[in-house]
């Protein structure tokens, strides 16, 4: 199943996630990792059901310019439920590959929960860096390194295999889906996907959520 099929299929579940006490809080300290200013133009890449919209639109105000950028049409639904009934007309919503966003400039880029998902994560963190001008972030789940690390992985390896679109794995991980493989896939994609913000910013910060499982990295492009 393809990766927008799949979110397509999952999209209420896949909300119910997103929105979820606590997941909001750190979204927005990856919001907070932009430095945004009022009149600003942000762009999240992997915008899904919009839960990190009103963050950012508080950041930029009504003067600035936020742009949503997902694959899929379905969490664009929910997206849009959100921003209609605010009258967000400075909040945009585009139908697109994050790895391949229709944006030429912007003055901040945040990544949620999408580099894990993108074949080539380097490439995409590279051109979300070449568009922005000021700080790139990304916010992501990988295995913890915290004492309770050993304990939990294997639980959240599940999680992630359970909840992984089949075509955006590996062959070996297509076997093994609620195994520490796909957990070690994910955590590769994730890996080569901050150091390739980190070789391309400087003034990073990085800052751990949820006993390690999650962890927003910033950086301010050269």
């Amino acid at each position: 199943m393809s990766v927008r099929a799949f979110y397509g299929r999952y999209a209420a579940l896949y909300d119910a996630i997103a929105t979820a006490p606590g997941v909001a809080r750190w979204r927005a300290a990856a919001v907070d990792a932009l430095d945004l200013e009022s009149g600003d133009t942000v762009v999240e890449m992997g915008c899904g059901t919009g839960a990190n919209l009103r963050f950012l639109r508080e950041r930029v105000g009504p003067e600035g310019t936020v742009i949503g950028v997902d694959l899929t049409r379905p969490l664009l639904r929910y997206a849009r439920t959100r921003v209609d009934p605010e009258g967000w007309e400075n909040v945009h919503l585009v139908q697109a590959d994050a790895a391949r966003p229709p944006v030429e400039r912007a003055d901040a880029v945040l990544g949620s929960f999408v580099v894990g998902l993108l074949a080539d994560p380097t490439a995409a963190v590279d051109g979300w860096c070449d568009l922005a001008s000021g700080r790139v972030a990304l916010l992501d789940a990988t295995s913890s390194s915290h004492p309770v690390g050993p304990l939990l992985n294997p639980a959240f390896g599940a999680f992630v295999g359970a909840g992984a679109p089949a075509d955006a794995l590996t062959e070996s991980v297509q076997q093994a889906l609620a195994g520490r493989r796909a957990r070690r896939h994910l955590d590769e994609r994730v890996s080569v996907a901050r150091d390739a913000l980190a070789a391309r910013t400087t003034d990073r910060r990085y800052e751990e959520r949820a006993l390690g499982f999650v962890g927003v990295l910033s950086g301010r492009v050269e």
